[in-house]
């Protein structure tokens, strides 16, 4: 699978501006979907029931200052001139920012942490001087567990937030869409067929999923930028036609005065006025897909301009026109002239499903990266294209979300309540990208800690603001984002929690080098021909799994590789830097160590054949240890010298995949024939389980070809050794590849609580029952599958 990594870790360039406009007009499609379908219910939802439109136009002047100040500072200069410039090597979102918190204090509940993770490239940290000031906050944060919990509480809110938009945005896009009919249909009539017409549409749109983004991406721009020229032809036609003064409402005095007037009714409509945000954070969520400088150009010169003449042409339409039939209130569509109504009324239909595909995709790919951070049950990730990387299709996520927006569209079917429930969602995600952001400013950019309480308390007063109003529509509508967080964040937290439980359960239960290399005939063990690859979430240590698989079956393979396949908190690891391989013991016991590493963005098992790319990074590791033995010659066979720590485990060392041209470096048989390696070798010092570690070794980058005239020397005793183990990994590969891993039964250990005994016996224990187990998530062949029954007591 060859995949489009972007500018992940690609050396940062400026591309020329045909480039940037290329990836601008691509947002559209990408980012703004969503966003620029807020002006089809904004009235409709302000206007619902808390104020009510007068003669003397004070409420709509009103609600149009609060759209244009509300537009102004949010979208354009709290998310375009500084969360934007927040991402983690060009990826934007929660998690992102999550990443960056982690990487620059100790605050990751992820177990096993390494030293060898901060060699990775994309792994890269501000280095700016550390403060006084910026030393004790950190200091303070790492300090207490409790704050490392609150902080991955908060990520997971606004994760479960984004999930709950996921459900509310395209239910409320595509009904405010086709709510245009009610001014084309009798009232008997349109509100028999709007509702089933809205759930066809989605039915249509969750079944086109599996397809893929990228078969019908390319019509995605055109439809908002045809919209976004729509509402803005629209727009200034009834500006120059009714109320061409109207811009004199964009003064913050009549906010001023719609509050003076409507008092608690205004502040409770502003739970409508927010709806005008809504999409904004997808800004910053699909950063990865475009450029900061794309989204800042789409943003500024089109997007922005667009809405705000949008909004403008409503209120001139609106304050000329005070008796429209209050059936069907304040809408979009009233402002529509009537010759052209049908063809808007098909644009907006198009641009909302443009929209829902945009926030069905996001949902999908924040539920990959929680899935990677292992506080998401493990569901089946399809990745729709082999040249784009990130877009994916989780088909129990999809029919499950389709359930829940149908549900929502027959359950409220009016965009009252689906306003109030999505403006309580994004509310709650701007709010936790705010604190998180502040975090950013100080740990990260090193700031003065009074510029990031700034940020916090001029940003959050806003939308705390906008957040107690919604809040107040609790029983409105508010309540089901409230009713999905709380299922989600429970499921999140209780997979998170006993996931970590487990880890520190093997880590107390493992056992020691010197035990597994005691095992031979003396003891009745038996070393059968074969690769065995035991699955372990340890990065050192034997696991307490495979000391049950010896002592029931006495009998172990030729080749023994221990693999732990762990995520960091980086967007991407580059494939040269995937896998960290070692010795297990000496060189005659035919025992590695694989870890392989993967960001929260990264396709997982995106390769063909994982266990032939494994043997092959062992392969190349073999051939490197032998050459840098050769250099050093400080080692022999069996006397474990290489051994770096008390464990008796070796050191490890990234093993790349780029491939040299010209001869093989090593000629072999006909049976075996392996290509030439460039290994990109980074010796770090051998992993432990502590997650505070020390600072990283001496980097060291080593190449190696055997050149045609070396052919006819003599071989050296090392060299001889190290062919007679490539022959033996390659006889054993043919010999065949078993799969060594753990099914676990989980239960609370006896005197937990009853809190703790629930969510392990019952919540944890039916999440694990009804998601994807660790072998089909593997993609472990189940002809080659050997399960060990493992009881963690927890």
């Amino acid at each position: 699978m060859v995949l489009d990594y972007g500018n992940c870790w690609s050396t940062s360039k400026k591309g020329s501006w045909k480039e940037v406009l290329q990836l601008a007009y691509q947002s559209l499609g990408v980012v703004y979907g969503d966003l620029s379908l807020s002006p089809l219910y904004v009235y409709k939802s302000t206007f619902a029931e808390d104020i009510q439109h007068s003669e003397t136009n004070e409420e709509i002047f009103g609600v149009l200052s609060f759209v244009f100040w509300t537009l102004t500072l949010v979208p354009l200069f709290k998310y375009v001139f500084v969360v934007l410039r927040a991402d983690d090597n060009g990826e934007g979102g929660t998690f992102a920012l999550y990443s960056l918190i982690c990487r620059h204090a100790k605050v990751s509940l992820l177990p096993n942490r390494q030293v060898a993770d901060e060699a990775l490239s994309t792994y890269k940290l501000e280095s700016s001087p550390q403060t006084e000031r910026y030393s004790r906050i950190k200091v303070l944060i790492e300090k207490h567990k409790s704050l490392h919990t609150a902080l991955l509480v908060l990520v997971l809110l606004g994760t479960c937030m984004v999930i709950g938009d996921g459900v509310l945005t395209p239910a409320i896009s595509v009904f405010s869409a086709v709510s245009g009919l009610e001014l084309s249909m009798s009232k008997e009539h349109h509100q028999y067929a709007v509702v089933p017409l809205t759930c066809f549409i989605l039915v249509c749109l969750f079944a086109l999923q599996h397809y893929g983004t990228h078969r019908v991406g390319f019509f995605f721009a055109p439809v908002v930028l045809a919209w976004l020229l729509c509402i803005s032809i629209v727009a200034l036609y009834n500006i120059f036609r009714w109320n061409p003064h109207v811009y004199q409402a964009l003064s913050p005095h009549y906010m001023y005065k719609f509050l003076k007037k409507t008092r608690k009714g205004g502040w409770m409509s502003l739970g409508g006025i927010l709806l005008c945000i809504t999409g904004s954070e997808a800004m910053f969520a699909d950063l990865g897909h475009v450029t900061y400088t794309g989204i800042q150009i789409a943003f500024t010169f089109l997007v922005y301009p667009a809405l705000i003449l949008a909004y403008m042409g409503q209120a001139a339409y609106l304050s000329m026109h005070h008796n429209i039939d209050t059936s069907y209130q304040i809408g979009f569509y009233v402002s529509v002239p009537e010759s052209v109504r049908w063809p808007v009324l098909i644009l907006a239909i198009l641009a909302s499903v443009v929209g829902s595909q945009a926030i069905i995709s996001g949902t999908f790919s924040i539920i990959n990266q929680s899935q990677s951070l292992c506080c998401f049950p493990r569901v089946k990730v399809v990745h729709t294209s082999d040249k784009i990387h990130g877009q994916i299709y989780i088909p129990e996520i999809n029919w499950i979300l389709m359930i829940l927006c149908i549900a929502v569209t027959i359950g409220f079917r009016d965009t009252k309540h689906m306003g109030n429930a999505s403006g309580l969602a994004v509310m709650t995600v701007m709010l936790v990208t705010t604190c998180l952001t502040s975090l950013v400013i100080i740990l990260c950019w090193h700031k003065h800690p009074a510029m990031a309480l700034a940020f916090l308390l001029f940003f959050g007063t806003i939308e705390a603001l906008y957040f107690s109003a919604s809040l107040m529509k609790f029983v409105e509508g508010a309540w089901l984002p409230i009713l999905l967080a709380l299922i989600l964040m429970t499921i999140m937290f209780v997979w998170h929690y006993a996931t970590i439980k487990k880890y520190e359960f093997d880590l107390h239960n493992k056992v020691s080098l010197e035990w597994l290399l005691a095992l031979g005939p003396s003891l009745g063990i038996a070393r059968v021909p074969g690769v065995g690859l035991v699955y372990t979430n340890l990065t050192s240590g034997i696991p307490a799994n495979f000391s049950r698989f010896v002592t029931n079956l006495p009998a172990f393979h030729h080749i023994l590789v221990f693999v732990c396949v762990k995520s960091v908190t980086v967007p991407y690891v580059p494939p040269a830097e995937r896998y960290l391989v070692g010795r297990v013991g000496p060189t005659a016991h035919r025992s590695y160590r694989c870890i392989v590493r993967y960001g929260y963005r990264d396709v997982h098992q995106d390769i063909d054949s994982f266990e032939s790319e494994l043997i092959d990074r062992v392969a190349d590791f073999i051939r490197y240890d032998g050459n840098r033995m050769n250099a050093v010659n400080s080692c022999t066979e069996d006397d474990g010298s290489c051994c770096s720590d008390a464990t008796g485990e070796c050191r490890l060392t990234v093993i790349g995949t780029v491939s040299l041209s010209g001869q093989p470096a090593y000629e072999m048989d006909e049976i075996v024939k392996p290509e030439s390696v460039s290994i990109g070798s980074q010796t770090v010092e051998s992993v432990t389980d502590v997650i505070e570690m020390e600072p990283i070794g001496v980097k060291r980058r080593v190449r190696f070809a055997v050149d045609d005239e070396s052919e006819t020397d003599v071989c050296s005793e090392m060299d001889m050794q190290m062919q007679e183990e490539l022959e033996e990994l390659w006889e054993a590969k043919k010999a065949g590849i078993a799969f060594i891993l753990g099914h676990s039964h989980v239960k609370a250990k006896q005197g937990s609580s009853l809190l703790k005994r629930a969510a392990i016996n019952l919540g944890y224990n039916f999440l694990r029952r009804n998601s994807r187990g660790p072998d089909v998530a593997l993609k472990v062949p189940p002809v080659s599958l050997l399960e060990v029954g493992v009881v963690y007591v927890l």
